[in-house]
């Protein structure tokens, strides 16, 4: 379904969190494009980060975000690959106080028809913390325009109908 314009339009205040051991501000392709795509989209870029692929690290950077009432998204990416280091879901999954399976479900679902069997070896997840929502997604920054054009921003666009998170997790006036 398309959006429908006569809807009102809701701006949302995100955050963007890279986890990464081997990048920097100045090669985060990733990081740049998902900042780039929320405000293209009309939402407000609160802050952004880079935090090590470290579970304690993640933790203590997310923590400090869901705590703040100012930030309605955050959106990692890194950390989810088949690797002996991936820790970003582990790191995450226990801040959340509800899933949203068919986050990770439909991601890997188009990330197959993408490319292929590899799909198998990353991770999403979508969730809900203290009334932000929370995805974590692939570091490729394909994997990022494939979950940001496909699901995300779709569903933070408040006139997305029959439903959608913006309108659901809207807490500023």
């Amino acid at each position: 379904m398309k959006a429908d314009p006569s809807l009102p339009a809701v701006s949302l205040h995100c955050a963007v969190l890279t986890i990464s051991s081997r990048r920097t501000t100045a090669d985060d392709s990733s990081g740049d494009y998902l900042s780039t795509a929320l405000q293209d989209a009309g939402h407000i870029l609160h802050t952004r980060g880079l935090c090590v692929d470290d579970r304690y690290q993640i933790r203590k950077v997310l923590s400090d975000w869901i705590a703040d009432p100012a930030i309605e998204v955050i959106i990692c990416n890194g950390g989810t690959g088949f690797t002996h280091e991936k820790s970003t879901i582990a790191a995450v999954s226990p801040l959340l106080d509800q899933a949203i399976p068919g986050f990770g479900e439909l991601f890997r679902h188009l990330s197959w028809l993408d490319i292929g069997s590899s799909a198998l070896q990353s991770d999403a997840l979508g969730g809900t913390a203290n009334h932000t929502l929370v995805f974590c997604l692939p570091g490729s920054t394909g994997a990022c325009h494939l979950a940001w054009e496909k699901i995300l921003q779709p569903q933070l666009n408040s006139r997305q109908p029959p439903c959608n998170f913006a309108s659901a997790y809207r807490r500023h006036a």
